[in-house]
């Protein structure tokens, strides 16, 4: 029974070595997608990030596709609760990250994108961001223990209660 713990053990630390230092191939890619209907348009939005993450932290790289180039995103990891457009996706990790100091969310909006930190427009309703992702949030909450996560697409703060932009990709930490 010692053998087997101790066998399980050395390859949970050397799986763990390996995905810290990057030896690890890359982590397999999850797409959600959810329609929605703005006024007289339909977006088919489609969301694709990494299903797992170092529980450390460390940066992914999220695209999306069939946005409405006149509503502002944030995209970052999030508190869920419920299916998309439910419920709004809080609390984010890094907040809204306004000022670009965590690199925790990036905002896509076609009339302010790239003036700031974390900021882009929106390439034809798509967009290819990187954001920093970690288990544990700024309130200590921990992602898969605590609370339920996920790579999360939400109207910006000049909309914020519009729920129709919400697409959430399940991420789980190792």
């Amino acid at each position: 029974m010692r053998s087997v713990l101790s066998a399980r053990t050395g390859i949970a630390v050397a799986a763990s070595a390996a995905l810290t230092l990057g030896l690890a191939g890359s982590a397999s890619a999850a797409t959600s997608t959810r329609t929605v209907v703005d006024g007289s348009t339909t977006y088919d939005l489609s969301v694709t990030a990494p299903d797992t993450a170092a529980a450390a932290g460390q940066v992914i790289n999220v695209t999306g596709s069939g946005f409405n180039t006149g509503q502002g995103i944030y995209v970052g990891l999030c508190v869920v609760n419920g299916a998309p457009g439910e419920n709004k996706p809080t609390p984010c990790l890094g907040g809204q990250d306004e000022n670009g100091s965590t690199g925790a969310s990036h905002w896509v909006n076609n009339t302010f994108g790239g003036m700031f930190a974390n900021s882009s427009k929106f390439g034809s309703g798509t967009f290819n961001v990187q954001i920093y992702v970690k288990a544990t949030l700024d309130d200590g909450s921990v992602c898969g223990q605590d609370v339920d996560c996920a790579i999360v697409t939400r109207a910006d703060h000049f909309d914020t209660n519009d729920r129709k932009y919400d697409v959430h990709v399940p991420i789980s930490f190792q």
